[in-house]
C-alpha cells in the first residue's frame, strides 16, 4: 500500500521535470457563432490559452474580430477536407473538391489520397491561399498552424504543408502522437484505429517538418481527451504519461521531440469547445457537420474550465501558455 507521504508517478516525474508549459488549442475558430463564443469564454475563463482559426469557416471574419478584441493568440487551422476552398479557382475541375465542389471529407480525402487522385499543386494552392487570407483577416501572420482533421500530417501532403509554413516563416505546427494512447482502454476500438493512422502518419512527418525548420511543443495529448472522453481523470492520465515520456528519454516518442527541446518542456492539448452548432447556422459552406452540433463540444468546455482541473496544473506546476510563449 502507497504511504500518505509517497508520490504517484505523475507527482515523481513533476519533480523531475518542473515548470511544464502547456498549451491549450482551441481547435475550429471561426466554424460558427455559437461555437466562437464558447471557446472566447473559456479563453476569458483561462481554460484555453490560444484558438486554431478555420478561414473557410462562416463565422471566420467574426472571428478574427474576437481574437483582436480579447486578444487572444491565434494560428491556422488549415483544411482541405470539409466545405469549400479558400482559392476560387479550386471550386470547379480540382482534385480537391466533389461534383458540388466542396472538399472531399475526412475519409474522403485518405481515399484519393491513397489512390494517386490528388494533384499536389492544388493542395500547395490552397494552403498558401488560406495562409494568405488568414494574414488578411487577423492582420498577422499565424503563430502555429495545425491541420483539420489533421490533415497536415498526411502523405505527400506533409511536404507541401511543411513548405507553405517554411515560406511563411510559420514557427510552429502539431505532431499528433499521444503517448500512452494504446493504454486508453475508454477509447472506442473505431476511433483507435483512426488514432492510429493519424499517429503513424504524425511519426512519418517528424523528419520532414524538421528538415523545414519547423517546431512542435515536446509532447501532444488530445486524441483520448475528445468529447465524452474528456474528463478531468482522462487529463490527468493523459498528462501523467506525457510527464514519464519526458523523463524517460529513452522512449520511442522521444523521436517526436521538437528540434529546438528546451526547459521547461512543454506539452499541447488538443481542445473543441463551445456551445453546440445549430442546423441553420455556421459551418465551412456546407451547413455545420454533426460533430459541432454534438452536446460533446459543451461538454468539453464545462471540464477545460473546471476549478479542479485548474488546481492540478498548480499542485502539478503546470503553467499555461500560448505557441508565442514557447
Amino acid at each position: 500500500m502507497m504511504s500518505s507521504t509517497a508520490q504517484s508517478p505523475g507527482q515523481q516525474m513533476m519533480t523531475l521535470n518542473p515548470g511544464i508549459k502547456l498549451v491549450v488549442t482551441g481547435d475550429d475558430f471561426g466554424y460558427c457563432p455559437r461555437r466562437d463564443r464558447g471557446i472566447v469564454e473559456c479563453f476569458n475563463a483561462g481554460a484555453i490559452t490560444n484558438v486554431s482559426l478555420l478561414v473557410n469557416g462562416s463565422n471566420a471574419a467574426c472571428a478574427a474580430d474576437l481574437a483582436r478584441r480579447y486578444n487572444i493568440p491565434i494560428g491556422l487551422h488549415a483544411n482541405l477536407s470539409e466545405g469549400i476552398p479558400v482559392c476560387r479557382e479550386l471550386h470547379q475541375n480540382s482534385t480537391l473538391v466533389n461534383a458540388q465542389g466542396v472538399f472531399l471529407g475526412k475519409m474522403g480525402i485518405r481515399k484519393a489520397l491513397a489512390q494517386g487522385l490528388l494533384r499536389m499543386s492544388e493542395v500547395r494552392q490552397e494552403l498558401s491561399a488560406q495562409v494568405k487570407l488568414f494574414c488578411e483577416l487577423t492582420g498577422q501572420k499565424p503563430q502555429h498552424t495545425d491541420g483539420h482533421q489533421h490533415i497536415h500530417v498526411l502523405p505527400k501532403i506533409r511536404e507541401e504543408f511543411a513548405e507553405v509554413l517554411k515560406e511563411h516563416g510559420i514557427p510552429y505546427t502539431r505532431v499528433p502522437v499521444e503517448v500512452g494512447l494504446h493504454r486508453c482502454s475508454w477509447v472506442k476500438e473505431q476511433l483507435l484505429e483512426f488514432y492510429r493512422g493519424v499517429e503513424e502518419d504524425a511519426l512519418n512527418s517528424v523528419e520532414i517538418f524538421r528538415s523545414h525548420g519547423i517546431r512542435w511543443p515536446d509532447v501532444y495529448i488530445g486524441l483520448s481527451t475528445m468529447g465524452e472522453n474528456m474528463t478531468i481523470k482522462n487529463i490527468q492520465r493523459a498528462l501523467d504519461y506525457s510527464f514519464q515520456s519526458l523523463h524517460n528519454c529513452r522512449t520511442q516518442q522521444n523521436s517526436v521531440h521538437s528540434p529546438s527541446s528546451r526547459s521547461p518542456k512543454s506539452i499541447e492539448l488538443m481542445t473543441h469547445p463551445g456551445y453546440p452548432s445549430v442546423s441553420s447556422e455556421g459551418g465551412c459552406g456546407e451547413g455545420p457537420d454533426d460533430f459541432s452540433q454534438s452536446w460533446e463540444r459543451l461538454h468539453e468546455m464545462k471540464v477545460l474550465k473546471d476549478p479542479l482541473l485548474h488546481s492540478y496544473y498548480s499542485e502539478r506546476g503546470i503553467h499555461l501558455c500560448a505557441f508565442r510563449d514557447l
